[in-house]
């Protein structure tokens, strides 16, 4: 389930929102208007490299914290626990 960022043309408020796709057109919580421009998101990926190591540019003090069943760096979720 994707979380989107729009950008209201009508009063620029800028949010996120959860978009499925058997729901509705999204509306701006602000003015309720509909013309909405879909912006440009980037998203953060940890990954272990095969030697066990955390793989990303971030440092270990800024990644999320390590599952607490297993310890997989990618926090909780990220495991079959």
């Amino acid at each position: 389930m994707p979380i989107f960022e729009f950008k209201c043309a009508s009063c620029s408020n800028e949010f996120e929102t959860l978009v499925r796709n058997s729901s509705p057109a999204p509306a701006c919580p602000s003015c309720h208007g509909t013309e909405l421009h879909k912006k440009l998101s980037t998203f953060s990926a940890v990954s272990k490299s095969a030697f066990g190591a955390v793989s990303s540019s971030a440092t270990l003090d800024t990644l999320p914290a390590g599952c607490p069943s297993c310890g997989d760096p990618g926090g909780p979720g990220s495991c079959q626990f």
